[in-house]
């Protein structure tokens, strides 16, 4: 605790004695673009990005634990540059990408305090300086129709298409553990079996406005903190198989244009998996299959403004997979998000959202409950345009499905800030 302390103390004289005589209220970032560094390269191309998540979470009954200490604390940093090759070296249609993350979390809540399957903080990962886990080139042909992305990627990251996100599993409003829904089953379908970060190719091709279609395919042994090539060329030869298409429809309201996502999606993975029953039991199935839907909505606009997101948009989500390698063989989301719900408060988002997994049956030894679900709700307030504050709340039900575990009740407070 005096170390993190200590820690907040330095940051905020940091903080005032940088900025004392400017008003941080106004900036779009902390820094204000790395000190003017942004606007300096803009007609370079060249754009970098800073941001720092912390949140604290304290597991207030049930689960395992209410008293432990460990995992309430964790958090991570993300620095990302963008460069636009046609303006910095005249290469129609280039782009490169870079994100490097790194993360201070010590343990895990889930496995000191609440025993959940989904994960209650799906920002955790263990600590870590700096690891560099994007690093892509993608080239754009045909008026940007179509799109290849390849290097060292991430499987979840999504395309924009219409303003939406998408390929793979994305979401409008459950899609980010920064800015959204902590719980990792309203970020990602579990169903799914992303790889971690590495070396893999996708091909995104739009040829009409409202329809898509996405084809990619990954390293299935990844491990962000490498580069990808051991992985990927020195071990076994398996890799993720993902594809991906759907509609982006936008329907008429007296506010202007409700805009939506409908996707539906599947993967093949040829490599020997296992749900946790077979595989103390040391057996494996290759070829894992499974498919996917992830609809989102924008049922209502407060104003006809185009650029202003505020009004009421749903989603959804289901997975199925193979019951034989997977832990979790069903599984389905739903929830809504509400942007400018109080007035004067227009980018304050309001999320509620409830997730339900079904554990697979030929583990019923280890699996004892049938399901695990969670509901979870959350208030992103921003207090200025570099610094949310995002309270939460989360009830878990059969956390862990073993039964060793009560229903639990996570309370949350995350800060993010722009540098």
């Amino acid at each position: 605790m005096k170390r993190i302390t200590l820690g907040y103390g330095i940051g905020l004289v940091l903080i005032v004695s940088v900025f004392a005589h400017q008003n941080p209220s106004e900036k779009e970032s902390l820094t204000d673009g790395f000190w003017g560094l942004n606007e300096a390269l803009e007609s370079s191309g060249i754009e970098f990005g800073l941001s720092l998540t912390n949140i604290y979470q304290l597991n207030a009954r049930g689960g395992m634990s209410t008293s432990r200490r460990q995992g309430r604390w964790s958090g991570s940093y993300d620095f990302e540059m963008t460069a636009d090759l046609e303006r910095l070296l005249g290469a129609e249609g280039a782009e490169i990408y870079m994100l490097a993350e790194g993360t201070w979390s010590r343990k895990d809540i889930d496995e000191t305090s609440v025993g959940s399957a989904f994960g209650v903080n799906a920002d955790f990962a263990p600590r870590e300086a700096f690891n560099i886990i994007e690093f892509w080139y993608q080239q754009s042909f045909f008026d940007d129709t179509l799109r290849i992305r390849i290097g060292k990627l991430d499987m979840t990251g999504g395309f924009e298409h219409r303003g939406r996100p998408v390929s793979f599993d994305c979401s409008a409003y459950a899609n980010d553990e920064n800015t959204q829904f902590l719980n990792n089953a309203l970020v990602n379908n579990p169903t799914i079996p992303f790889p971690d970060y590495g070396l893999g190719v996708i091909v995104f091709w739009n040829p009409v406005d409202d329809w898509y279609l996405s084809v990619g395919a990954a390293d299935a042994q990844a491990d962000k903190r490498e580069t990808g090539f051991n992985t990927a060329f020195h071990s076994e030869d398996y890799f993720v198989y993902m594809a991906e298409t759907g509609i982006t429809p936008q329907f008429n309201s007296a506010n202007g244009p409700l805009q939506g996502a409908y996707r539906i999606g599947m993967w093949y993975s040829p490599e020997p998996r296992a749900n946790e029953q077979a595989a103390d039991e040391g057996r494996a199935w290759r070829d894992d299959t499974g498919f996917y839907l992830s609809f989102d909505q924008l049922l209502a606009k407060e104003n006809n403004d185009p650029d202003d997101s505020q009004g009421l948009g749903v989603f959804f989500r289901y997975g199925q997979a193979s019951a034989k390698t997977n832990d979790i063989t069903d599984f389905y989301s739903v929830g809504f998000q509400y942007q400018g719900l109080f007035d004067g408060r227009d980018d304050d988002v309001l999320g509620v959202g409830y997730a339900r997994g079904r554990f697979s049956h030929r583990a019923s030894a280890v699996f004892r409950d049938h399901h695990e679900s969670v509901l979870e709700a959350y208030y992103n307030t921003s207090i200025t345009p570099w610094l949310n504050l995002s309270p939460s709340v989360q009830y878990v039900a059969n956390p862990g499905g073993s039964g060793e575990a009560k229903d639990a009740v996570v309370v949350g407070l995350r800060a993010m800030m722009i540098f």
